[in-house]
């Protein structure tokens, strides 16, 4: 399974949120202790002791809803990688070799559309229901990028039909 710079920085996000949470229990946990087990009710400031706990059990909860969501925020990377993935698995060996070489670079989005290295705007697509290599946004194309855009698109095409024939 492929990996995302955006997973790593959501795991490490989690696992610093996990020890934050640790942290802050133990913290709650010998704030508790020191009430020695003694009634609140006979100590001078129970209610700021309770005040204070209940303080704590606020902050514990809203790092755990933290942790929460970004479990969440990991499972749906993972299944945008692991929908691009199965996508990629079906594209043909002209395709995967230029993403392979940097070349083109595929949208996760719609993992059909690959983006031309050095060019801004023009993307290929590629129809898997047809086989067919088709272009986007050719008219947005800045002039001076055009050349880089046509013969990345022609040379994919004619390496495609040869391949399919």
């Amino acid at each position: 399974m492929m990996t995302s710079k955006r997973l790593e920085i959501l795991k490490s996000s989690l696992s610093k949120k996990e020890a934050k949470f640790d942290e802050k229990l133990d913290a709650h946990f010998s704030d508790v202790r020191s009430a020695n087990g003694q009634p609140l009710n006979d100590k001078r400031c129970g209610a700021a002791t309770m005040a204070r706990w209940g303080r704590q059990n606020d902050t514990l909860r809203s790092v755990e809803a933290g942790i929460e969501l970004t479990k969440q925020a990991i499972e749906k990377e993972e299944s945008k990688i692991s929908f691009v993935e199965r996508i990629s698995a079906d594209l043909p060996a002209a395709i995967k070799l230029r993403l392979e070489n940097g070349q083109l670079t595929q949208w996760r989005k719609h993992p059909n559309t690959f983006f031309v290295a050095g060019v801004d705007k023009g993307r290929i697509v590629w129809d898997s229901e047809r086989n067919l290599l088709c272009h986007r946004y050719l008219t947005a194309i800045p002039k001076e990028q055009f050349p880089l855009f046509k013969d990345a698109f022609n040379n994919l095409k004619k390496e495609i039909s040869q391949l399919t024939q």
